[in-house]
């Protein structure tokens, strides 16, 4: 390397080298940098490698200096604090809405953030009963297509599979592609959703991301309504399965308070009764609704309308049959 253009890259090599290797617990020596910049073909001084330490502290890097014989130089403040990029780690992990095979190279980045010595504390696993990691690679891309054609107020196109025993994916619809005007993405239960209206229909659907392959924006202009609101229509679905929308009144046990609030949010109206309250709701009432009624053992019970308590009364009493039979 000439030596001038070894001199234009110096002050980057040991802003590299500090970033890599340094950090509170383990400050580098001048010399160590001399030696990394020689081994990079720049020829330089202690003194030199002072003043450079100083001009790169003038223009905002928080470089620390730790004095005495055991001590040196280390980078102080970084983009990320390691307990930052560990709640990183631990939600890319957690995620089954990544593949592990992205879910590695996101983690690898993360890792460069932070100096190699702490990057080893990032090297942990995470362990979330029932989530097993997403099969589909392209979904990773699919987010983005899908936040660019909302931003671009654009119809986006693809395919929508399930999944046999043979883990081989069945097209829905023989293959055909869904043109969908998209009005939102919901991340719910681990998984994205994409919320909109198919281009000749008129009914509000959801579709997991993760099940769409060969999404792509079109140039067909899509339109959010004026009156949709996300947070409503999310709330009124269990897991994001569908069913038979109705509005209906809970009756609930004073203990069942924060669970109600947990789950619908605390602008919800709690009307109380001897030894509980009422809460009337707009929910989608499918078998996860049952399921999630059933898992509170009393708390909860449906009161009206009527089809939604026999309903419910009828999944119970078949829970029942299974296991007596």
């Amino acid at each position: 390397m000439a030596r001038s253009e070894g001199q234009k890259a110096k002050l980057l090599l040991i802003l590299d080298y500090l970033r890599a290797e340094s950090d509170e617990e383990h400050p580098v020596t001048t010399g160590a940098l001399v030696d990394y910049l020689a081994a990079n073909g720049v020829r330089a001084e202690r003194k030199s490698v002072y003043a450079d330490l100083t001009v790169l502290s003038g223009h905002g890097y928080d470089i620390q200096r730790i004095p005495g014989r055991n001590g040196g130089v280390y980078l102080g403040s970084r983009d990320f604090e390691l307990a930052e990029l560990k709640l990183l780690v631990d939600a890319v992990q957690a995620s089954r809405f990544i593949t592990k095979k992205k879910s590695d190279a996101l983690i690898s980045k993360l890792e460069a953030l932070t100096s190699r010595h702490q990057a080893k504390q990032l090297q942990r696993q995470v362990f979330v009963g029932g989530r097993a990691k997403s099969m589909n690679e392209s979904a990773y891309y699919s987010v983005d297509a899908i936040h660019t054609a909302i931003t671009r107020h654009r119809t986006v196109s693809f395919r929508y599979f399930d999944l046999n025993r043979q883990k081989e994916k069945v097209y829905r619809r023989g293959g055909a592609e869904y043109q969908v005007q998209p009005y939102c993405l919901v991340w719910d239960n681990a998984q994205y959703y994409l919320v909109g209206r198919e281009a000749d229909g008129e009914e509000t659907r959801h579709y997991r991301v993760d099940k769409m392959d060969g999404v792509r924006v079109t140039e067909q202009p899509a339109q959010i309504p004026k009156n949709f609101d996300p947070g409503a229509y999310v709330g009124r679905y269990f897991s994001m399965f569908s069913g038979r929308a109705a509005r209906v009144r809970l009756g609930c046990q004073e203990a069942a308070a924060g669970v109600i609030l947990d789950r619908f949010g605390r602008d919800v109206m709690l009307a109380p009764r001897e030894g509980g309250f009422t809460v009337t709701l707009d929910v989608v009432v499918s078998p996860q609704f049952w399921g999630w009624l059933a898992a509170l053992g009393g708390l909860v019970k449906p009161e009206a309308p009527e089809w939604v308590a026999e309903e419910y009364h009828a999944y119970l009493r078949g829970l029942l049959e299974e296991q007596t039979t």
